[in-house]
């Protein structure tokens, strides 16, 4: 029987914001500069440093960050670009709209990244990119998609929006491939509300994304009102409004000053959930691999009816009756509607992604949460297992 909920809600997710990005964004609103300016110019070189990148551009969101990367790189109608199903819709959209056509490639069932070792099969003369995502929080295997692409002579432009911070063979993600798109919505380790950044060490890449993002002008909002006076501007082409503004780079700039003791609190939490949901007839996540610094984005289980006597659904309804939320990260992207109906794809095509898709329950995990709402969830699943 349902337990009804008597005690506060536990969101999936909430963020950790704290008094100092509080006092920025009032600051940023009492100074009259709401827009793109100084803020974002801060927030952009703190990232650069995080990262080891020479170029940081920020923009709204990481959809915007991975379709003006594809745009910038010149990836366009009758192209393809190889990604992961396991992913959210974002990722197949953006090149979409570049004009491009996904093509997916199964994920590995432990790491849940794009299997590495299935790319060149799906390599044809209209390929011109990798998208690999690091699902979770988890690089994937950056040598071999470096050595396929460079074989290949294609591009790899990173979906990062699970993995700022995370690190491949003490190398900071966002330092490899050719582009490097990351998010800071707000369920993200560090968030500015809705925000995005593209990472290169390109210049070329830099300059032109930095044009597309404001509307195709070759001279920013800051830099035509600067203290130097007021400057012209051009259309060089007809771009995207796309950009950044200081309010959420007033959050970013502190929120970044406090990645490391925020992944530290999620750590926590990630083991205590290892220790206490062990035994259990679920699928624990797995991140014991020392070539890489798992960001710890998402905890995914897997239940699986068989195992658990429940649905996945039906569990995650258990659980929200009992006052916690949850995610599902992800159905597959190839079984939506719009991509199954545009592209032919079928059940059996990806069935890893599928496998894990229909499975997959993501637990409350963020710098906010607390060892006792930890506990709560834990003594839940308990509960209903």
């Amino acid at each position: 029987m349902s337990k009804k909920v008597q005690q506060k809600y536990i969101v999936f997710g909430s963020p950790m914001i704290e008094e100092p990005e509080i006092k920025e964004v009032v600051k940023t609103l009492r100074s009259g500069w709401l827009g793109t300016g100084p803020k974002v110019t801060k927030f952009e070189k703190m990232m650069s440093e995080l990262t080891g990148a020479k170029y940081a551009m920020a923009v709204n969101s990481c959809t915007a960050a991975l379709h003006l990367s594809l745009v910038a790189s010149g990836i366009g109608k009758g192209d393809e670009v190889i990604t992961t199903p396991l992913t959210f819709c974002a990722t197949a959209n953006a090149i979409i709209h570049s004009g491009a056509t996904p093509v997916f490639v199964d994920v590995d069932l432990k790491t849940m990244n794009i299997d590495e070792t299935k790319i060149e099969k799906a390599i044809t003369k209209k390929t011109k990119a990798i998208m690999p995502v690091h699902f979770a929080g988890r690089p994937c295997n950056m040598d071999k998609i470096l050595t396929i692409a460079k074989k290949y002579r294609l591009l790899i432009i990173e979906d990062a929006a699970h993995a700022i911070g995370a690190e491949y063979k003490n190398k900071k993600i966002g330092s490899m491939g050719d582009l490097t798109c990351i998010s800071f919505y707000v369920t993200k380790n560090i968030t500015t509300g809705e925000g995005g950044m593209v990472l290169t060490n390109n210049k070329e890449f830099a300059d032109k994304i930095k044009v597309l993002a404001l509307h195709g002008m070759s001279k920013d909002a800051w830099k035509r009102f600067s203290d130097d006076g007021y400057k012209h501007y051009e259309v060089v082409y007809p771009g995207f409004k796309y950009n950044m503004m200081d309010i959420q780079a007033s959050i970013g700039i502190h929120q970044l000053k406090r990645i490391e003791k925020y992944h530290k609190k999620r750590k926590q939490i990630w083991d205590f959930y290892n220790k206490e949901l062990k035994g259990l007839p679920i699928i624990l996540p797995d991140y014991k691999d020392k070539d890489i610094k798992h960001v710890m984005h998402l905890y995914t289980i897997l239940v699986d009816e068989k195992k658990c006597g429940i649905s996945r659904d039906k569990f995650m309804q258990e659980l929200h009756l009992r006052g916690i939320g949850t995610g599902v990260h992800y159905n597959p992207v190839h079984l939506h509607d719009h991509y199954t109906n545009t592209y032919g794809h079928k059940v059996g095509h990806y069935p890893n992604a599928e496998y894990i898709g229909s499975r997959t329950v993501s637990l409350p995990l963020s710098a906010k949460l607390t060892i006792a709402e930890a506990k709560r969830i834990v003594d839940a699943i308990k509960g209903i297992l």
